[in-house]
Parts: C-alpha cells; sequence; structure tokens
C-alpha cells in the first residue's frame, strides 16, 4: 500500500483534520505545526506518532511531507497555502479558502502554477441527506425551481468572539455571521440550486462587541429563474440551527439541519416518504449503516484530498469552486454598504 505524508498546520478546526490522517491507512508519516506550544504539546501527546513543528516554515522544509491542511485563521489561508504549493506540497485548505475572491485566486493561480492540487473544505456537502437532496435535484425530482429559504440560526456568546483574538474581524476573519458560521450553507444553496445572478443583502451588529456582522438577511436570484432567501445570524438564544428549504413547480424537500422535514418530490407515496424520513433520521444513521462508504465530516475530504494524490485526480471541491461562496458573501456585504443591487457576470 502507498503511503504518503500529511501534515496539519493549526491545531483548533485543525484537530479533526489530525485525527482523519492518522486514521487514513495511506498516512505512513504524520506530522502537526502550530506556533501556540501549549496546543502543539496537547495534540502531541493524543498522536505520539506526530513530528511536532512550532514554525510553518520549518514544516514545509520537511521532504517527508506531501499535503498540508492550512487550518489556520481564514484571512491568511492564501498566503500559507501559497507558500506551501511553492515548497512543493499539495493543500487541503480549511472553509472559507480566504475571505476575499482576490485572496482566493491567489491560490487558484499558485495551483496552476506549480501543478500541485488543492482541495477546500466544505464537507457538509458528504452528509447523506444533502448528497440525497442534490441527486434529487439533478434528477429534476422538483420539477422547475421556485424558491429557496436558508437560515442559520446559531447563538455565540461574547467570550466566543473574546476569545480567539482573530474572531469577528474584518482582517482576520473576513466578516462574522455570514463568513464564519454560514458558508457551508451558502456553498450549499449554490450548489443546490445553481449559478446566482444578483445578490442584494443588509448586514448589521444586533447583539456583540465585534467588528464584524452578526446579522445578515439576503435575497438571491439564480440564472435558472429561482429565487431565494437567505439568514445567518449568532444571536438566535438559544441555537435554532439551519434550516434549508426548496421549493419547485413539482415538490419541495426541507431539511432541518442533517434531517427531512418534508420530501415532497414527484410521485413519492406518503409510505415512501415516511421511509426517507426513518432513513436520514439521527444524521443519516441509517443510510451511513446501509452504506458504509459514505464516510462523512472532516474524514471525507482528508480521505478523498489523500486519494486525490494518489490518484493524481482533482479533489472534491476545487478552488474555483470554493471561491463561488466567497463571492456570494461578499456580495452581501458590499450590497449593504452601498445600498446596490450586486449583478455576477
Amino acid at each position: 500500500m502507498k503511503q504518503i505524508g500529511y501534515c496539519v498546520a493549526g491545531l483548533g478546526v485543525g484537530k479533526a483534520h489530525v485525527a482523519a490522517a492518522a486514521a487514513n491507512p495511506h498516512v505512513g508519516y504524520l506530522a502537526i505545526c502550530d506556533i501556540d506550544e501549549a496546543r502543539l504539546e496537547a495534540v502531541g501527546k493524543q498522536y505520539p506518532q506526530a513530528v511536532r513543528y512550532n514554525t510553518f516554515e520549518a514544516m514545509l522544509e520537511d521532504p517527508n511531507i506531501d499535503i498540508v491542511s492550512v487550518a489556520l485563521p481564514s484571512g491568511i489561508h492564501a498566503e500559507y497555502a501559497v507558500k506551501a504549493l511553492e515548497a512543493g506540497k499539495n493543500v487541503l485548505c480549511e472553509k472559507p479558502i480566504d475571505t476575499t475572491v482576490e485572496k482566493a485566486l491567489r491560490i487558484e493561480e499558485a495551483r496552476i502554477r506549480t501543478g500541485k492540487k488543492v482541495g477546500v473544505i466544505f464537507q457538509n456537502r458528504n452528509i447523506p441527506v444533502i448528497r440525497e437532496t442534490k441527486k434529487a435535484l439533478e434528477n429534476g425530482a422538483l420539477g422547475k425551481l421556485i424558491l429557496g429559504t436558508f437560515s442559520v440560526k446559531w447563538y455565540r456568546d461574547q467570550p466566543y468572539y473574546d476569545a480567539g483574538g482573530w474572531r469577528g474581524t474584518w482582517a482576520m476573519d473576513g466578516g462574522g455571521s455570514l463568513m464564519n458560521q454560514a458558508v457551508h450553507t451558502v456553498d450549499l444553496m449554490q450548489w443546490l440550486m445553481g449559478d446566482v445572478e444578483s445578490v442584494q443583502g443588509i448586514y448589521t451588529v444586533a447583539n456583540h462587541n465585534i467588528e464584524t456582522e452578526d446579522l445578515t438577511a439576503s435575497l438571491i436570484r439564480f440564472k435558472n429563474g429561482a429565487t431565494a432567501t437567505f439568514v445567518s445570524t449568532t444571536c438566535c438564544n438559544p441555537d435554532r440551527g439551519t434550516f434549508l428549504q426548496i421549493y419547485g413547480a413539482d415538490g419541495c424537500i426541507e431539511l432541518r439541519g442533517d434531517t427531512i422535514d418534508a420530501w415532497k418530490v414527484k410521485g413519492i407515496t406518503p409510505e415512501e416518504e415516511a421511509a426517507m424520513r426513518e432513513k436520514y433520521a439521527d444524521g443519516g444513521a441509517a443510510a451511513v449503516a446501509a452504506d458504509p462508504t459514505l464516510v462523512t465530516g472532516h474524514a471525507s475530504q482528508v480521505n478523498d484530498m489523500v486519494e486525490a494524490v494518489l490518484q493524481d485526480r482533482d479533489p472534491q471541491v476545487c478552488p474555483m469552486e470554493a471561491i463561488k461562496a466567497v463571492r456570494i458573501i461578499n456580495a452581501v456585504y458590499e450590497s449593504s454598504r452601498t445600498g446596490q443591487v450586486i449583478r455576477f457576470e
């Protein structure tokens, strides 16, 4: 079995990358990197086989490393992803790919220039019920798409923002509730409903002491004629979760998190809908039990990245696909600041 080397830089959310890499049978060499010695020590104790680095530059000199997960603050993703690519490493970048389209394009340019692989984390695409929804839409199960309503109604207290240092700042976080918390749902919206034509939105700081927003409301129009509303907030106390609702001429799909509220697609019987609800209850536990290849969470994309390098193919989510969510989010911010509808080419 061919073995490769994997390093995770940034041991906050990066701990999920470490767990996935450590469990992958093709990863024969594991490294971890963080400037925070306490975090490096804690994760190192959990994975004693991992080689430790306290600087990104020293890690890049290690010839045993083939892939680097960049799990650093959002506003420096491009800077460090480009460094890794230019050092001959393949890169798996945490979401968002970066905070602006311009910076994200630097990653794509470096990918082309170096010939290395770049994947971007959008693991929610691999939630079993999301996969099923994508398949249903591709098969025309709702007919002509008409309306989507998407909402991320989460709660974060002030200490959450204070503890991070970079959270809730334009320079390092690139935004608040929309860029940080709701970016996954923005990605799912455009992935499920199609290419965006225009965005109109507002943002505000409703209940936190932060630079960036903690609430947005947007109207999105798609090139296929459909329309969606999108709400994001970290002020919803108690936290109410995430809702994805898509309506077509022939039916609707309503999801609450990773479970089904309604699955009224063309030709389905009440009994079949009940079976769908049961299959995808508890995060799709029954679906995963029936098909063990349905790997979810960060492991799904870490494994995909390893396979992409071994098989010399593109990862699941490439930079130009990941940039779409960043473009939509920044259009919401621009629309709020200018009062204009932002139109996409």
